[in-house]
């Protein structure tokens, strides 16, 4: 197994490439060599197996989604209140919109681990981790609402995006500020 990491940074953002545009059935080795635009061969040197490439690619795209934490920051100087939250939430649709490429490829993870149980306990263990981590922030850094609030959140802007990213013209652009700014008012308390 080969060990150059920035390779494999670059095979697995390869994958995601593939994942976003030809779907789980796409993400062959040959196909991640082709997109990287290295040997054929290359992929397989680094990665045991299809299952290893897909549980890889979904690190990869975990890790690209996560804030930087000087960004985090900065969002967070304001006091905390339901329009910090407001704020909040178009900034996790601005940064999702920038890596439109890495969120189609996890939903598609996500479809391909309803046929494969490792990539399901992988996958779950991993978004359960991150929403975990954003409970703990909403919870640690004073923002409104309790934990059934912050599930509601979860859930409404997981909807939110899945729209956006599949369906564009069932939102319309136009009113996506807008109706973030909803959904946080309807589920988060003032004050």
């Amino acid at each position: 197994m080969a060990k150059n990491p920035e390779r494999r940074v670059m095979l697995t953002d390869a994958a995601v490439d593939v994942l976003a545009h030809e779907g789980a059935r796409g993400l062959t080795f040959r196909a991640v060599d082709a997109r990287a635009g290295v040997p054929v061969g290359t992929a397989s040197n680094y990665f045991s197996s299809r299952d290893d490439l897909l549980m890889q690619t979904g690190a990869r795209i975990s890790s690209r989604m996560t804030p930087d934490p000087a960004q985090v920051e900065q969002t967070m100087l304001p006091a905390p209140s339901r329009e910090l939250v407001v704020e909040l939430m178009h900034w996790l649709i601005r940064r999702m919109t920038d890596d439109r490429t890495g969120y189609l490829a996890m939903l598609e993870l996500r479809l391909e681990a309803t046929r494969r149980p490792d990539l399901r306990t992988q996958l779950t263990r991993t978004v359960r981790a991150g929403f975990e981590e954003s409970l703990s922030f909403h919870r640690d850094r004073g923002l409104p609402g309790d934990l059934d609030a912050f599930l509601v959140l979860y859930l409404a802007m997981t909807g939110v995006l899945l729209e956006h990213f599949t369906l564009p013209d069932m939102l319309g652009d136009d009113g996506l500020d807008h109706l973030v700014e909803t959904v946080v008012t309807r589920i988060i308390p003032a004050g």
